[in-house]
């Protein structure tokens, strides 16, 4: 028989329940408080934010299968209450651990892994935490018993990469639950003013949290941008990695409605491959195990004159002499 689990009552913060390997003369240690590198385990866990519709959930699915691509196990868990975040792999929307739980009327010991977990493009597992009903209750603390629960099932230890995808650009205690089992997140953004400055006080969580535990911001991901020239603007003033700026297309939106990821209309569409090429290089960026950064404080009104002067006071394009000059240098 299976451990019985117990529903708590919500908690404003939530603490990995992490495993303890013996290493170095028998000498117990937290494997929470150490990288992936340090233990010998390939296992590395990826938490995706960005501003809200900035397309998260499709560059999630996109980066899901890409890691698959390169022979690992995945699991993509949602953690928005609309339950979409895995709807690219699966082509529907699955069932919600609530639901689930609402279905065994909240007898945890009735939960069995598949109940739970759907097959996905590529060979990518998901789940949907779901949330409580809108206007009540706490988002971050479906997340903690999500984990738990998948803990339980001995789940979680299956996966090469676990990625957490993660509702809009909310930063408070319970929706930034996810950085506390993540060893790196990812900033989904484009090249304009609200989604870097939604990226900003993203950074300033990972920079929180990595106060704690070994998490690290492994880069900005540019979604859909034609330029990116605030994009680097933004990194001249706050120092991270831009691990990809993925093209102004429409078929990465169109994606999204079909549900299908891009690399499966590129089974279809040989023309997509390419863009295909900008998530595996994303997917080939994490498996690498970065070093990341823990970004460095950036205060709102700072950032907010920096990124507005860009709109306020464009550059002037080189005259055709300024432009000579410079080649004759």
């Amino acid at each position: 028989m299976r451990p019985l689990l117990f529903v708590y009552r919500c908690k404003l913060f939530f603490q990995p329940l992490g495993r303890t390997y013996k290493i170095n003369n028998n000498a117990n240690r937290d494997v929470s408080a150490l990288s992936p590198s340090e233990t010998g385990d390939l296992r590395v866990k990826l938490a995706v934010y960005g501003k809200g519709g900035i397309g998260k959930s499709t560059t999630s699915c996109n980066i899901s299968v890409a890691l698959a691509k390169r022979g690992k196990k995945v699991l993509q868990i949602g953690c928005d209450p609309k339950h979409d975040s895995t709807f690219t792999l699966t082509g529907f929307l699955i069932p919600t651990i609530i639901d689930t739980l609402q279905e065994k009327d909240y007898h945890y010991e009735d939960v069995w892994a598949e109940d739970v977990i759907y097959k996905g493009y590529g060979g990518v597992d998901c789940v949907e935490a779901g949330g409580p009903p809108a206007g009540a209750g706490c988002g971050g603390y479906v997340v903690g018993e999500t984990v738990k629960l998948l803990k339980e099932l001995n789940a979680f230890d299956e996966y090469d990469v676990i990625l957490f995808d993660v509702l809009g650009d909310v930063v408070c205690g319970g929706f930034a639950a996810p950085l506390n089992y993540a060893d790196y997140c990812m900033i989904v953004t484009d090249n304009g003013f609200d989604a870097l400055f939604a990226a900003n006080r993203i950074a300033a969580s990972v920079r929180e949290k990595a106060r704690t535990h070994q998490l690290r911001l492994a880069g900005l991901i540019g979604n859909r941008t034609a330029k990116r020239d605030l994009i680097d603007k933004y990194v001249d003033a706050v120092p991270m990695p831009v691990l990809e700026v993925l093209p102004l297309i429409e078929d990465i939106r169109v994606s999204r409605v079909k549900g299908k990821t891009l690399f499966e209309m590129a089974e279809s569409d040989p023309s997509l491959n390419y863009v295909c090429d900008y998530y595996l290089n994303i997917a080939d960026q994490i498996l690498a195990n970065p070093e990341g950064v823990v970004p460095k404080d950036a205060q709102d009104r700072e950032l907010f004159s920096l990124l507005s002067d860009f709109y306020l006071n464009p550059k002037q394009p080189k005259t055709a002499e300024e432009e000579l000059d410079l080649m004759m240098v």
